[in-house]
């Protein structure tokens, strides 16, 4: 398969709008598209906004920016992806979303393109499987925050061909980006490890062994991480943390990746971490103050 040059993304969201950055800044064409063209356009001021943060440290120039934003093309119709050499999926943490989203988005394009998702936790062989082209689909598992964090994990599906595998690690390389690739198993290396650790310290939580700020710093003084784990999870979205941790429970079938009820609790009560304004902290004064 021939150079990636034109990326598709669905999803506007803090996931896909970084990628749609690092993207552009490379010198990719990119097509954004999400349900709304509300959501579009508070996309593409984010993407706006970072580029001016990397301005103010030096870090690009006006020029740089102008002519990486006019690569980002808005289109609230799918049709627009029909030119398209990798559409990536960049939606909610939700298997039947990701499906639909699949199978609409088919018959729109090029037989030759590719399809990738940046789910971080589903089964890439299941996803692939409702897809005309499951040979040349791939798990492209991006770090939030994508412009910030080095490393992309890559996960073949059970039908993915080299071809889509070597023409995704080229991609990555050409991003700047650090691939890995992992086997398709639930949550892959990273949230493997990671979300039962942020699991851990919420049943410390709520089992009463230490509070918010107690349990946050231990670990940033004490395992030297440079965010306490619920801050992290306040970061990542208790809706995400719910959603990978329900995965790893119900695809390895071992209770030690049983969802702590406090973070159900959490959920439920629609605090969802910083972009709710309220999680394991809550953030509407403009200072974190723990809630427990």
């Amino acid at each position: 398969m021939s150079e990636i040059q034109k990326l598709g993304i669905i999803g506007a969201g803090q996931m896909g709008v970084g990628i749609a950055q690092v993207g552009a800044l490379a010198g990719l064409d990119i097509i954004l598209n999400d349900v709304t063209e509300e959501r579009i356009k508070e996309g593409l001021g984010h993407v706006d906004a970072n580029m001016g943060k990397l301005i103010e440290r030096r870090q690009i120039d006006e020029a740089t920016r102008r002519a990486a934003m006019e690569r980002i093309k808005p289109a609230l119709d799918q049709h627009a992806f029909a030119d398209c050499d990798l559409v990536l999926e960049a939606a909610a943490e939700n298997e039947e979303v990701k499906r639909k989203i699949f199978m609409n988005i088919c018959p729109l394009l090029r037989k030759d393109c590719m399809l990738a998702t940046n789910t971080s936790s589903i089964s890439i062989t299941r996803l692939a499987s409702v897809t005309d082209r499951p040979e040349r689909f791939i798990g492209i598992h991006f770090m939030n925050p994508v412009p910030r964090m080095q490393l992309v994990e890559l996960i073949r599906g059970i039908a993915t061909e080299d071809t889509t595998f070597e023409a995704s690690k080229q991609l990555i390389k050409r991003l700047g980006k650090t691939a890995i690739v992992s086997e398709d198993f639930p949550a892959f290396i990273v949230n493997r490890i990671l979300l039962p650790m942020i699991n851990e310290a919420i049943y410390t939580l709520y089992e009463g062994v230490g509070t918010v700020d107690a349990i946050d710093t231990a670990m940033r003084l004490g395992a030297n991480h440079p965010m306490g784990p619920l801050q992290l999870a306040d970061f990542i979205g208790l809706d995400t943390v719910l959603a990978v941790m329900q995965v790893l429970h119900e695809g390895l079938a071992d209770s030690k990746y049983r969802p702590c009820p406090l973070l159900v609790k959490y959920v439920e009560a629609g605090w969802l971490g910083r972009k709710t304004q309220r999680g394991f902290y809550d953030y509407r004064s403009g200072t974190p103050i723990p809630t427990r």
